[in-house]
Formats: C-alpha cells, structure tokens, sequence
C-alpha cells in the first residue's frame, strides 16, 4: 500500500461491497456505523447492533476504534458505552487485518466465545459463569429488546460519543478497551 489514507479508502469500500450497512457518521471516511447481525446458531442471532468504528489516521498501523451503539448484553462488552474487549483489536492488530475481518471473524468469535476472565460486564459474567442458562436467556432478552432490525436506525446518537467510547474507567481487560481514544 502506498500510504495509510489508500488503504483506508479501499478497506471501506471493501466493507461497503461486502453484505453490512455502513452508514458514514460525516463527510471524511474516518469515523462510520455498520450494522452487525449475530451470528446464525448463536444465542445473538436474529439480533442487529449498530457498531460504531473509528479508523485512526495511522490505520491500518493502528487498530480501528469499535463500540455497540445500541446495548448488548455480553462480559467482554461495557453495557452502557458500548466499548469492546477484543485481543486482536487492542493489543495484536496487524496491518494484514481489515474491517472486513472485524464484522466477518473477529466480532462474531467474540460472541461465540465470550471471556468471563476478563470481563468488562462483571454483571454478565458472574452470571455466565454462575448459571449458564439463566445468562442465555438474559441476552436473549437483550437481544429481543435492544437489538431488532427496525430500531437499528433509532439508536440516539448520544449512546456512542466520542467520550463515552474512550472512557476507560475499566478495571478489568488489562485497561485496554477498543473503543479507548489514541492519546
């Protein structure tokens, strides 16, 4: 690639032709929503999440900024900012990865194999641990409530700001949140 700003234009467009809704939030290709199913034979399928990312101006140097917008019920997901707890997105992002790679594989293993050990939703993982079904059913609800495709364009913008998506109060997933700002 010759330079950050190409591969930046030609991941979004990638992600564009692909089958995810991606709606840009103003005029530079910097800052977007896309509309997250989960995945099929899960306990999120059915549900859609409007996933805010951000791309840095170093990207793909550095790793995009995601948050869930509307409110997902899952350890490694903050339930009131939205932010991510995801490895390969805080701590071993490489350049080979795109956005396409985000919404196809990293997002969906993150549904399927959630993190209790290390949790951002301390909530949700007591009660994955402590009573698997009962946790299933709770995201369920969630997902039924927060989480259907006709209320994915209502989402208040105020669920997602800036300040909310790089607030890093934390305790858990080694202070590194995805949806944590670039100094």
């Amino acid at each position: 690639m010759s330079s950050p700003s190409k591969r930046r234009e030609m991941d979004l467009m990638k992600l564009m032709m692909s089958d995810y809704k991606v709606e840009m939030i103003n005029d530079g290709m910097h800052e977007f929503y896309v509309d997250f199913h989960g995945p099929t034979d899960s306990i999120y399928q059915g549900g859609v999440w409007r996933i805010r990312v951000e791309l840095p101006d170093a990207y793909p140097y550095k790793s995009p900024s995601i948050g869930f917008v509307n409110k997902m019920y899952h350890p490694n997901v903050d339930e009131m900012s939205g932010s991510v707890c995801l490895d390969v997105i805080n701590q071993t992002w490489s350049p080979m990865f795109d956005l396409v790679n985000v919404f196809e594989v990293f997002l969906p293993q993150l549904l399927l194999y959630p993190n209790p050990s290390d949790p951002l939703n301390g909530e949700a993982a007591a009660l994955m641990m402590r009573d698997r079904p009962a946790y299933e059913q709770r995201v369920k609800e969630f997902c039924l409530k927060y989480a259907k495709a006709e209320d994915i364009g209502a989402a208040p913008e105020e669920e997602s700001s800036d300040e909310e998506m790089s607030d890093a109060e934390s305790d858990s997933c080694d202070d590194q949140v995805a949806g944590q700002a670039d100094p």
